[in-house]
This record gives C-alpha cells, structure tokens and sequence, in this order.
C-alpha cells in the first residue's frame, strides 16, 4: 500500500509565498515521477508542475517562473515552492506520483489534497 500525504497549504496575500511538501510512504520501490496538479472550484483538475527522479522539470505556463518543484529522492518527498501568488492560484494541491511498488506494481498515486487560498 502506498501513501501521499501533502502539507504546507494555507491562506496567503497576493504576492506572496508558500511551499507545499508531499511525502510518499509504503510498499515504494522507485518512484519514477512526482507532479503537482490543482482544482479550483467548479473547474477540471489542471497539471502544475513535475519532476522526474533524473531531475527534469515541466511547468503550466501559468506557473513558469513564479512556482519551482524539486524532489529529495532519499525522502520519498517532492516539494513545490510558489512565490508571487496571485488569487487565481487559490485551489486544492494534489500530489501526483508514479510509482513501482515492492511487488512490482506500477500506479499512479494521488494525495488527499492541501488547500492553497490567496486573498487579494
């Protein structure tokens, strides 16, 4: 069984910071890839940002050069810096990952979601 656990959402002021963590624990084996996605009410779950274990980052063109993600292997964890937030980055953060589990099992994995609000 595998689990993603996100942290680190809350309510900011436009233009400023927060950095959400996502901890993956379980029966992993290697996990291949780590991604962010976002739900802001009412709209389609939309792709952010990923990483894969090599280190090679993809972004939204919504987020390029405001938000960052990188990864701690040895940790399992993936992390998604956000600075000059603007109230339409207000949503739910889900985690997303790729993983090969011990029974060498592949999946993809999603958290329960950190809520990210940012006033105006």
């Amino acid at each position: 069984q595998v689990q993603l656990v996100e942290s680190g959402g809350g309510l900011v002021q436009a233009g400023g910071s927060l950095r959400l963590s996502c901890a993956a624990s379980g029966s992993i084996a290697t996990i291949n890839y780590m991604g962010w996605y976002r739900q802001a009410p009412g709209l389609q779950r939309e792709f952010v940002a990923g990483v894969t274990r090599g280190g090679s980052t993809n972004y939204a063109d919504s987020v390029k050069g405001r938000f960052t993600i990188s990864r701690a292997n040895a940790e399992n964890t993936v992390y998604l810096l956000m600075s000059s937030l603007k109230p339409e980055d207000t949503a739910v953060y889900h985690c997303n990952a790729r993983i090969t589990t011990t029974l060498i099992e592949t999946g993809d994995y999603w958290g329960q979601g950190t809520q990210v609000t940012v006033s105006s």
